[in-house]
C-alpha cells in the first residue's frame, strides 16, 4: 500500500458521500496519486464493512472487466471484483429510481447461486459448476461515483467495482441449464436492440469468472460461501440508461429479465 491510513479513510468517505448524495467526485487517482490496487481494495472493504450498520448484508460478489475490450480500455490484464449487498437487489420488472444513481449503465450477465463453498487457490470451471445449484439471467446496474466515468483500475476497484444494483430473472437448476459459454443475450432498450453477446465474452466461460474470483479472494483470506450469488460479467456493451427507459435482456436458454428506470 502507498497511502496512509488517513488517506484511505478519506477516499472511502468521499465515495460514501458521492453514493449517498448521487453526486460524483473527481477521480481518486487524481486526488490521491499514490493510490495503488492494494489501497483501492482496502477502500472498498472499508466501505463494505460499514454497510451492516445501515442494515445491509453481503450476499455475494460481482466480477468486472471480464471482456478483453474493457480490460484494454483500462490497460489491465485481469478482471476486478466488488461486493453485492441485499439492499442492491431489485425484483425482475420492478422500477428503479434513476436519480438514486450518478450516471448508471446496464449490463446483461449470468448470475450464479452457490450451494457449496468455493475456496481458492486452484478452483476450476468444473469446481464452480459442481458448487452451483442454479443460474439466472440478470442485469447489473453499474454506476461510477467518479465524475463522467473518468476511471482507472484503482478508481473503479475502490468504488466497489462500479456496482450499484442487481436484477435477477427466474432461477434455473444448473444441471438443466444449457452450455453457459454458448448462451447468447440480446439487450433491448425501449424496444430497440442495444447489444448482443454470448457467455464466451466472459473469460471464455462465465464459470471461469467465478473461478477467478474464488482464487483471487484466497489472497484476501476469503472465500465464496454457500447461498452467495455471483454476477459473472457483462456479455455485451454497457449502455447508459436514464429515467423513462425500459431495459430487457433476453437470454437464449435462460429466459428474459427486465427493469424500468423512473
Amino acid at each position: 500500500m502507498s497511502l496512509t491510513y488517513v488517506q484511505r479513510e478519506e477516499a472511502a468517505r468521499l465515495l460514501r458521500e458521492a453514493e449517498h448524495r448521487a453526486v460524483p467526485i473527481d477521480p481518486l487517482s487524481a486526488l490521491l496519486p499514490g493510490l495503488d490496487l492494494a489501497d483501492a481494495y482496502a477502500v472498498q472493504r472499508d466501505n463494505v464493512s460499514r454497510r451492516p450498520a445501515d442494515g445491509a448484508t453481503v450476499i455475494g460478489h460481482k466480477v468486472g472487466l471480464t471482456s478483453p475490450a474493457m480490460r484494454g480500455l483500462l490497460g489491465v490484464d485481469e478482471p476486478d471484483f466488488g461486493h453485492l449487498l441485499d439492499d442492491m437487489v431489485h425484483r425482475d420488472g420492478a422500477p428503479v429510481f434513476a436519480a438514486h444513481h450518478c450516471r448508471p449503465r446496464i449490463e446483461p450477465e449470468i448470475c450464479f447461486h452457490l450451494a457449496e463453498r468455493l475456496s481458492g487457490p486452484g478452483v476450476t470451471v468444473e469446481d464452480v459448476l459442481r458448487a452451483t445449484d442454479a443460474v439466472a439471467p440478470a442485469l447489473e446496474i453499474v454506476d461510477s461515483r467518479i465524475r463522467d466515468w473518468r476511471i482507472t483500475l484503482v478508481d473503479t476497484v475502490a468504488d466497489n467495482a462500479s456496482s450499484a444494483g442487481l436484477v435477477c430473472g427466474a432461477w434455473i437448476p444448473v444441471r438443466g441449464a444449457p452450455d453457459l459459454a454458448a448462451v447468447t443475450a440480446d439487450l433491448i432498450v425501449d424496444g430497440e436492440p442495444a447489444g448482443s453477446g454470448s457467455g464466451r465474452e466472459v473469460l471464455g466461460h462465465p464459470a471461469a469468472a467465478v473461478a477467478w474470483l474464488a482464487n483471487t479472494l484466497a489472497a484476501f483470506g476469503s472465500a465464496l460461501e454457500p447461498g452467495h450469488v455471483v454476477l459473472s460479467g457483462a456479455m455485451t456493451q454497457a449502455p447508459f440508461v436514464r429515467a423513462g427507459q425500459k431495459v430487457e435482456a433476453r437470454f437464449d436458454g435462460l429466459g428474459p429479465v427486465s427493469v424500468t428506470f423512473v
